[in-house]
Parts: C-alpha cells; sequence; structure tokens
C-alpha cells in the first residue's frame, strides 16, 4: 500500500526536524547550532500542520529555517567563513583589481575560489549595510537560476521546488554561508538551457559557473553530451567552445594578475597541499585516505581519475537524453568527487541533491521535457550530427491519408 503525499510530506518535515536538532548537539560552530534550533522549531510545526494545511506547513517550514535565522545573523553580522571571504574579495577587486591576498598567513586570509566569485562581495563594499551581504546575493543568483531554467523548460508550477527551498539542502548554506548557491544556480539554468536545445545559452551559463569554482567543469562534459544526443555535434560543439573561451575571458585576468596566489588559494588550498590546512576535514573516504600519508594523497587523486574516467566513459557510451539523466549523471559525478577528494565536507553532498530534486520537479511539470526522449532512427540521426525533429504524432499517418496522398498526387481540392 502507497503512502498518502501528506504522509511522506509529514514524515520528511520530522526527517528534516531530526537532522536540524543534530546542529546544537554535535556542532561547534554558532551560526550553525542557530540555525538547527530554529529549523527545527520550523520543521516540527510543519509535521503538525501538514495534514490539514498543508500551505501553512510550508509557511511554517521556511520562517523557521530561512526567514528567521536569516534575518538575525545578517542583521547581527554573524556567518560562515565564507560570508567574510566572498565581500573581502569584492572589495580588494574594488581597490586593486586583484581578489587574492598576497603571502596569505592563516585561514581566513585563503579565497578558495575562482575570480568570478568576487562579483557577490561587491554589494558589500558599494551598498554596506544588511542590503550588501553576499548571502542575499547568493540566494538572489540562486532562485534567479532556477526561475529561468524552469522557463526555458516550459515548466509550470511546480509543488515540489518550494519544498526544495524549505529542505535544509537550500535552506542551511543559504542562511549561514550562501557560497555553493550561485553554482547550483547557475548549473540547473545549464542543464535546462542545454536540454531546450540552446547551446550558446548553455555554455556562456557554465563559463560563468566554471569562472565561480573548478567544480563546475564536469557540468560541461554533461552539456555538451546531452546536446550531442539530442541536437546533434554542431550544437555540441558550440556549447563547449561558448564554455572554453567565456571561462577564458572570465579567469585569465585576474590569473595573469596573481598566478601564484591563483594555484595556491584556488587548488593547492583546497586539495590540502597549502602551507596551511583546509579546515574542510569532514570524514569522508578521500580525507582518511590523504590523512595516512603522502601515499594515501596520492592515493585519494588516482580515485578521483578513475571516478572521473567513468564517467566520461559512460557519457560516451550512453549519453544523457533528458535533463533529469543528465542531472543525474552530473550530480554522480560531483558526489564522488566530493566524497574521494583529499579534503572536503559533508554539506558539499547538497549540490548532488539539489540538481536530481530540482531536475525531477521541473520535468514532472513540462510537458516538453517529458516527451525528450530520443529513440530509433532519432537517435541515430542525432549520433550523426543531424538535428532531431520532434516526434511525430501517432494519427499523422491517418491525417495524411484523408487530405491526400503525395504518392497519388491528389490533395484534398480534388
Amino acid at each position: 500500500m502507497t503512502p498518502s503525499p501528506s504522509v511522506c510530506r509529514t514524515a520528511g518535515w520530522l526527517a528534516a526536524a531530526a537532522w536540524a536538532l543534530s546542529f546544537p548537539l554535535v556542532s561547534s560552530l554558532g551560526p550553525h547550532r542557530l540555525w538547527g534550533c530554529c529549523a527545527a522549531a520550523g520543521y516540527l510545526c510543519a509535521a503538525a500542520l501538514d495534514r490539514r494545511r498543508p500551505r501553512a506547513a510550508l509557511a511554517a517550514a521556511l520562517t523557521g529555517a530561512i526567514a528567521v535565522p536569516l534575518l538575525w545573523l545578517v542583521l547581527s553580522g554573524q556567518g560562515q567563513s565564507e560570508v567574510t571571504v566572498i565581500e573581502r574579495s569584492g572589495r580588494l577587486l574594488l581597490e586593486t583589481g586583484r581578489m587574492y591576498v598576497d603571502r596569505p598567513a592563516g585561514v581566513q586570509e585563503y579565497t578558495p575560489y575562482l575570480p568570478a566569485m568576487a562579483v557577490f562581495g561587491i554589494p558589500r563594499a558599494v551598498l554596506g549595510g544588511p542590503l550588501g551581504d553576499a548571502r542575499l546575493w547568493c540566494a538572489a543568483a540562486l532562485f534567479g537560476g532556477l526561475w529561468a531554467g524552469r522557463r526555458l523548460l516550459g515548466g509550470l508550477r511546480s509543488p515540489w521546488l518550494p519544498l526544495l527551498v524549505a529542505s535544509p539542502v537550500v535552506a542551511l548554506p543559504l542562511a549561514v554561508s550562501g557560497v555553493d548557491l550561485p553554482l547550483a544556480g547557475l548549473l540547473c539554468l545549464a542543464l535546462a538551457a542545454a536540454g531546450a536545445g540552446r547551446p550558446f545559452l548553455a555554455g556562456a551559463v557554465l563559463a560563468g559557473a566554471c569562472a565561480l569554482k573548478w567544480t563546475a567543469l564536469p557540468a560541461v562534459a554533461v552539456a555538451v553530451a546531452l546536446l550531442a544526443a539530442c541536437r546533434g555535434r554542431a550544437a555540441a560543439l558550440r556549447c563547449a567552445l561558448a564554455a572554453l573561451l567565456g571561462s577564458a575571458a572570465l579567469i585569465l585576468p585576474g590569473a595573469l594578475l596573481q598566478p601564484e596566489e591563483l594555484w595556491r588559494q584556488v587548488f593547492a588550498f583546497p586539495t590540502g597541499r597549502a602551507e596551511v590546512p583546509t579546515p574542510a576535514s569532514s570524514p569522508l573516504p578521500g580525507h582518511l585516505l590523504a590523512g595516512l600519508g603522502p601515499w594515501g594523497w596520492y592515493l585519494t587523486v588516482v580515485l578521483l581519475a578513475v571516478g572521473a574516467l567513468a564517467v566520461a566513459v559512460s557519457l560516451l557510451v550512453r549519453p544523457p537524453r533528458t535533463v533529469v539523466a543528465a542531472a543525474d549523471r552530473l550530480a554522480t559525478g560531483l558526489a564522488l568527487a566530493f566524497a574521494l577528494a583529499p579534503a572536503g565536507r559533508f554539506g558539499y553532498l547538497a549540490l548532488p541533491v539539489l540538481l536530481s530534486v530540482w531536475a525531477r520537479s521541473v520535468a514532472a511539470a513540462s510537458p516538453r521535457q517529458r516527451s525528450l526522449v530520443v529513440t530509433g532512427s532519432a537517435g541515430r540521426g542525432a549520433r550523426r550530427g543531424r538535428p532531431v525533429s520532434p516526434p511525430r504524432p501517432a494519427d499523422e499517418p491517418a491525417r495524411r491519408g484523408r487530405a491526400g496522398s503525395p504518392r497519388s498526387g491528389r490533395g484534398p481540392a480534388s
């Protein structure tokens, strides 16, 4: 017997409340503890209200998990160190044209992001006050990407998207840090553009994502594979070129100004090879192996390469043909990378979850995506580089027979 949707939602709210309650018990970070208390109260109220008043339940979850903690943390100037790092990068970019601190002495002076991330710190330098908080602008980038992606795919309003926003997957990073939200929004928009057959737009969005964090690179391969399977090789090539040239245009100026610092802070620091150890030390397999010594670190690098090769082979052998399949493939690759990286956090795994859930929520409300399946001769045409036409309705031969057949030469008039 399948449980009713209200029972599933209530169980989900209770699970989210249990997850939130773990933060005041195990976390040593003040913003995390505050979020856990507020979010747990909101989720428990949602579980109590969901059966009779589902809209009130969603409002309670959004209030407890996002509105209250975000407002409190923004007004009090609290947050994870990532917020300060982004805002410092924006200030440095305006004042000096650079975004990295030369010869950083401590963890707080490292900026493990690519140059485009400094854009979200500029509002603090220009506006100041609560309106300049980087979390607000990171959240705006996320919601803008989700909304634009839904419009590209022709989706209707999905009841699952507000639930996703209220879940800990989005609510926690939105309230305490916000650093991964722009990347998530751009990746969702890029997959939607590829699924809608907009290769140049997909490549341009991917360029922006790759200029934020280098973890966006797997999305380029997935989007190119989706376009090659559904729209042909020419579309895939346009997307790849737009992504490559756009990324170079956004990253190269900062790389030429501070090549040593970019390597030290963006690549060496997150992988545990800098002079200062990274605070990302969740007990994931890659971090545990890297802690065994130099040979363990090299083993994690080999495992990362093997995982990347496996995902690349899967894209060649069985390319994704829908946005949902592409999101799942990208989520799988990112989850493997985060789990096997020498340094990582459990919070990084929220990005793969968000990608998969968002793609399903949009596809469920999008007739265009429900019909975007390339099979038979259409799939063979796509592999040969020819554009794929929409599937012919089943009753079209009958209509043509009544209207007249090209072979007989008779038309409707005769």
